[in-house]
């Protein structure tokens, strides 16, 4: 019996410093979560500065400071894949002090990408979307094309000698060229090019009959009607070109591409700060002068639960992953 007893004795007193040691452990995490931020809290970009991405976030940022008292900054660290900026991220503490902004782009460098060096899926814990947008399809004011469905009838009468422009090789817009080719079973040259700049001015120049960029990049050209816009490639009309038919609209079934932008956070931070910036988010994201502003981007704001822009991730590499594969575009 003393045994017994002296067992179950030593086996309560291991439980209970097992039970204490968690508990001394989670306090401080607590605590740190009830207080947070206390202290400046960076957004890593793995993009340059002035693009749509880094105005969004910048947009998002002073809200965010202004709702917590602390100030949020943007780092940009562009760079091939963003694997600059996202191993700036997961080698930081997941304390909610350094997170990243992920994109479509993201899904699309997992399958584009030898060596990527990270795995979004497991190494970011997703805290919410922050805006969602079309790409437009446009083509010169002075084109024969007054429709999208004038194009697809000329690339099917003469495969292979329209050109459509985007910008470089593996870019959402580019991908985007190669899932309209196969959606709407036509074959035509896709011309990639350094920048938008170089794609617009090839545009007006005749060198391409199309091309596809996102509405904030070719907006001044449509303004000063240089340009035509022929189709959205969303699923349903953007709120920010209402007047713009979709790609399914025009007669092409299955087509749907919609870019986001994100914030995640390094794997492991507290589910309490991530919580506490996403209930943040959906107060700034439904702000009316906020949606005004990504609206004139042509950026739809929108918060998402955590588990939403997880789900919106993996199916996205998915979708690129076969569309890269079938288009037959090599790893880089």
């Amino acid at each position: 019996m003393r045994f017994v007893d002296r067992a179950v004795r030593d086996s309560f007193v291991a439980a209970s410093l097992t039970l204490f040691a968690l508990c001394a452990l989670a306090a401080p995490q607590a605590r740190a979560a009830a207080a947070y931020p206390d202290r400046p809290v960076r957004i890593v970009l793995p993009f340059a500065a002035g693009g749509v991405a880094d105005i969004t976030a910048r947009i998002v940022a002073e809200k965010l400071g202004s709702k917590f008292g602390q100030r949020f900054f943007i780092e940009n660290q562009p760079g091939a894949g963003g694997i600059a900026a996202a191993r700036t991220v997961i080698s930081s503490r997941p304390d909610g002090y350094t997170l990243a902004l992920l994109s479509n782009g993201t899904a699309v460098s997992v399958s584009l990408f030898e060596k990527l060096q990270f795995d979004p899926t497991k190494d970011f814990q997703p805290i919410s979307s922050l805006g969602f947008f079309d790409f437009i399809l446009a083509t010169s004011a002075n084109s024969e094309f007054k429709t999208l469905g004038d194009f697809v009838t000329a690339a099917k009468a003469k495969p292979g000698a329209l050109n459509v422009g985007t910008i470089n090789i593996g870019s959402t817009q580019n991908l985007s060229a190669e899932l309209f080719k196969t959606a709407a079973g036509v074959d035509f040259a896709i011309v990639p090019f350094r920048g938008t700049p170089e794609v617009e001015v090839a545009l007006l120049q005749g060198n391409v009959a199309l091309m596809i960029d996102s509405f904030a990049s070719i907006k001044g050209n449509l303004a000063d009607n240089k340009f035509r816009a022929l189709a959205s490639s969303g699923a349903v009309r953007s709120e920010s070109t209402p007047d713009i038919a979709t790609v399914r609209e025009s007669g092409v079934t299955g087509y749907d591409v919609v870019s986001w932008n994100a914030l995640f956070a390094p794997a492991g931070t507290p589910l309490e700060i991530v919580g506490t910036i996403n209930a943040a988010l959906q107060d700034i994201l439904t702000d009316a002068d906020v949606k005004k502003q990504l609206l004139e981007l042509g950026i739809e704001a929108k918060a998402s639960t955590p588990e939403e822009i997880s789900a919106r991730l993996k199916s996205d590499i998915d979708k690129w992953h076969e569309v890269i594969e079938k288009a037959g575009i090599p790893k880089q």
